[in-house]
C-alpha cells in the first residue's frame, strides 16, 4: 500500500475501492472458484457458456420481434421481424441443444482470435521500434497461434476450448479483484 502514489490515495477511485473492499474481495473469490471449476470441467463450462449465449439470443430475438410487431407502420418492420425470428432460431439452437453448436461457437472464437492477432501484429509493426511494440507483436502472435490451434483442432477442441477460456478469464479476473481489494 505504501507504494501507491499520494495522488491516487486521494482520488475518488481509491475511496470507492476502499469503501467496497469486502465486495471486491468476495467477488474475486467467487470468480476464482468459478474459474477453477470451469478449468477442471471444461466441457460443462463450454456447454453452460453456449447455453448462456443462446439465452441472450432468445431475449434479443424476443425484443426485436416485439418491436417489429408494434412498429408495423415502419417501412423496415418486416426486416426487423425477420431478424427477430433469426435471433430466436439461433437462440433455440444454442440454448436447447447442448452439444450442437459448440463446434460453430469454437470456430467463431478461433476466427476472432485470428482477426485480433492480425490486427495486433499490424499495430505492432506500425509502432516499431517504439516502446512496447514487441509485447503487442507477441500478443498478436499468441492470438494467431491460438486461433489456428482452435480451428485446426476442430471438432475436438470444441469439447474443452470455450470452457477453458472462460475459466481462465474468470480466474484471472477474480485474482485481479482480490489483489485490487488488498491494495487499499
Amino acid at each position: 500500500m505504501s507504494d501507491l502514489p499520494p495522488e491516487f490515495k486521494q482520488s475518488d477511485l481509491y475511496a470507492a475501492i476502499k469503501a467496497g473492499r469486502d465486495r471486491f474481495q468476495r467477488l474475486g473469490w467467487i470468480l476464482i472458484g468459478i474459474g477453477v471449476l470451469a478449468i477442471l470441467f471444461p466441457l460443462v463450462a463450454s456447454i453452460a457458456t453456449k447455453v448462456l449465449v443462446g439465452v441472450v439470443f432468445l431475449v434479443a430475438g424476443g425484443f426485436t420481434l416485439h418491436h417489429a410487431f408494434w412498429a408495423r407502420d415502419w417501412g423496415s418492420a418486416i426486416w426487423s421481424g425477420l431478424s427477430g425470428f433469426l435471433q430466436l432460431a439461433v437462440g433455440v439452437y444454442l440454448a436447447f441443444f447442448p452439444l450442437t453448436g459448440l463446434v460453430g461457437l469454437t470456430f467463431l472464437v478461433g476466427l476472432a482470435f485470428l482477426v485480433q492477432g492480425a490486427m495486433e501484429m499490424f499495430i505492432a509493426f506500425q509502432h516499431r521500434p517504439g516502446k512496447g511494440w514487441a509485447w503487442m507483436g507477441f500478443s498478436g502472435l499468441a492470438s494467431l497461434v491460438l486461433g489456428v490451434l482452435l480451428i485446426s483442432g476442430l471438432p475436438g477442441t470444441a469439447l474443452w476450448a470455450i470452457g477453458l477460456l472462460m475459466g481462465l478469464n474468470a480466474l484471472t479476473t477474480g485474482i485481479s479483484f482480490v489483489v485490487l481489494a488488498r491494495s487499499v
